[in-house]
């Protein structure tokens, strides 16, 4: 599973639309989106932001492996 599959899948399971994400993270809504469609790679900062407001560490959103199901 990549990366933005990982942060979409977390973000569901939290019932959280894109934009909250967004708004959480202090990024576009537009940003999330590319990155969940692998159109872009986030810096890791970023992906720490992200795993942080997710409840998750950062190494989850990178294995991206079955241990999210």
């Amino acid at each position: 599973m990549s990366v933005g599959k990982s942060i979409a899948k977390l973000r569901k399971q939290k019932k959280w639309t894109q934009s909250k994400l967004a708004k959480e993270t202090g990024l576009s809504r537009g940003y999330i989106a590319s990155i969940e469609q692998g159109r872009r790679h986030p810096a890791l900062k970023t992906l720490t932001i992200i795993a942080e407001k997710l409840g998750v560490e950062m190494r989850e959103l990178i294995r991206g492996g079955d241990h999210l199901d």
